[in-house]
């Protein structure tokens, strides 16, 4: 019986404290970087554990490092408690019924990733102390993924600079190693500022800065047939400029978010957005001032320990799941399309099927067909070795950022997943610990990877966390 199955058994041992956590984070009003109660939480189980406490990190008053052990590697686990705007939800009940009209939910299971990931990192604490091996465990509490790139703030301010591996974990449909890639993403506000007028009695003493923001689209939409196929462009109006049509509107505002494969990428492609705006105002005789508000790197991935990471999962095999568990998972596939679960197998290479939850290990060379998002994982995985887990929290097909997603977050069968998620983690935490030459090939791999283009920050150096407000 090796150490792995070892510290598998000691995260059953201690996994309730840890579903009680997954039950109990929360979204303020104001959703990005403002988890105060989820980071309160988290800091108060950390506490429990003895965990060696740092708060405020990189200037982020929901940015939390728990650390435990003396000497040897540092193993990284990350985890996340944020949420998202308008996706209240009722758990436990397959049908679309918002606790607070308007509210927030964890509608990409952020409640179980962080949750899982503190008890990878209890059972892995738990695992040195009894062996007393030299190592240490560190968790990182990270708030603002979701359109926030704090992780990106995290790493540009050098609080992974000593991490020997970092892991983490996302729900998902599938039990599988994460080996999608992900996208550089940048956000940016372009403010226009034009002249209002009597938009009847005057209108030729207006400049319209609602007409500056339409060009810039029209200008964009015209730029997708000129840029590459795999990178992604969208928008969101965040000040039209007032209600009043009779006006003419001297101030708007438009929010981008600009996807590219790579940082150079990336790069260019926002120069390109950015020259779009000067001419849209320009055009108008407006003023335009672009502000960027986050931005993340693609993620590299690490060979050694993906491979690694899937011996694990295989010898741990997917949660088990009862027949209740089916039964809720089938009534949410009910309020699903075809096309939302045959989405979801194609992205892993697989012809649909009947399962309502994964019980089966999709094979790492899977030939997958990647649906591609962005993550602030990314950063890390640019000067850490990272890998992730994907554990099945919900039933096959389920979208994510969606009510369905906040409907399963507290079921048995979420549980089942995080729990086993936290056991795969920790297990490959305590492989690396003890063999050496795991981290070392995970290093070499990284350093191969990123010999021809070295790690820049996305972000520009007078940028900073986005704070909304105080939540000391």
């Amino acid at each position: 019986m090796d150490n792995r199955s070892d510290v598998w058994r000691g995260v059953d041992t201690i996994k309730p404290r840890f579903i009680e956590l997954s039950d109990r984070v929360w979204a303020m009003p104001e959703v990005c970087y403002t988890e105060a109660r989820s980071c309160a939480e988290h800091l108060a189980e950390l506490r429990h554990q003895g965990f060696r406490i740092t708060e405020n990190v990189a200037g982020i008053p929901t940015a939390v490092i728990g650390e435990w052990g003396e000497g040897g590697p540092v193993i990284a686990f990350m985890g996340e408690y944020d949420a998202l705007p308008g996706l209240s939800q009722e758990a436990g009940v397959a049908e679309h019924r918002p606790v607070e009209s308007g509210g927030h939910g964890h509608g990409c299971g952020h409640n179980l990733l962080g949750s899982s990931a503190l008890l990878a990192a209890t059972a892995v604490k738990d695992w040195l102390a009894e062996n007393k091996v030299p190592g240490r465990v560190r968790y990182y509490g990270c708030p603002a993924e979701e359109g926030g790139a704090a992780k990106a703030f995290m790493v540009r301010s050098g609080a992974f600079a000593d991490a020997d591996i970092a892991i983490t974990w996302h729900p998902h449909s599938f039990w599988e190693v994460a080996v999608t890639p992900s996208l550089a993403n940048t956000r940016a506000d372009f403010s226009f500022t034009g002249r209002t007028s009597h938009a009847s009695a005057s209108p030729h003493l207006g400049r319209s800065a609602l007409d500056a923001v339409e060009l810039m689209n029209v200008g964009v939409n015209y730029m997708r047939e000129h840029m590459p196929s795999d990178a992604r462009v969208h928008y969101a109006l965040l000040d039209t400029g007032g209600i009043a049509p009779n006006v003419v509107q001297a101030h708007a505002r438009v929010r981008y978010s600009i996807r590219a494969r790579d940082l150079p990428g990336m790069n260019e492609l926002v120069e390109r957005v950015h020259k779009i705006a000067q001419g849209a105002a320009l055009m108008t005789e407006t003023k335009v001032e672009m502000k960027i508000i986050s931005a993340v790197s693609n993620i590299l991935p690490n060979t050694p320990l993906e491979q690694e990471l899937h011996r694990i999962m295989e010898e741990l095999g997917p949660p088990h799941f009862d027949d209740a568990d089916k039964d809720f998972a089938g009534k949410i596939r009910a309020t699903l399309t075809d096309k939302d679960i045959a989405s979801v197998y194609y992205a892993i290479g697989m012809e649909p099927t009947d399962r309502p939850l994964a019980d089966f290990l999709v094979p790492i060379d899977a030939k997958r067909n990647p649906l591609i998002g962005s993550t602030d994982v990314g950063d890390v995985s640019w000067v850490v070795p990272t890998v992730q887990v994907h554990a099945p929290t919900v039933a096959i097909g389920t979208p994510f950022h969606t009510w369905q997603v906040v409907a399963q977050g507290k079921t048995p069968a979420a549980h089942k997943a995080m729990v086993q998620a936290a056991k795969a983690m920790a297990g490959l935490g305590v492989r690396a610990l003890l063999d050496p030459k795991l981290i070392e090939a995970a290093k070499a791999d990284l350093t191969r990877r990123t010999a021809r283009t070295p790690y820049v920050s996305p972000l520009p150096a007078h940028v900073a966390p986005p704070l909304t407000m105080s939540v000391a």
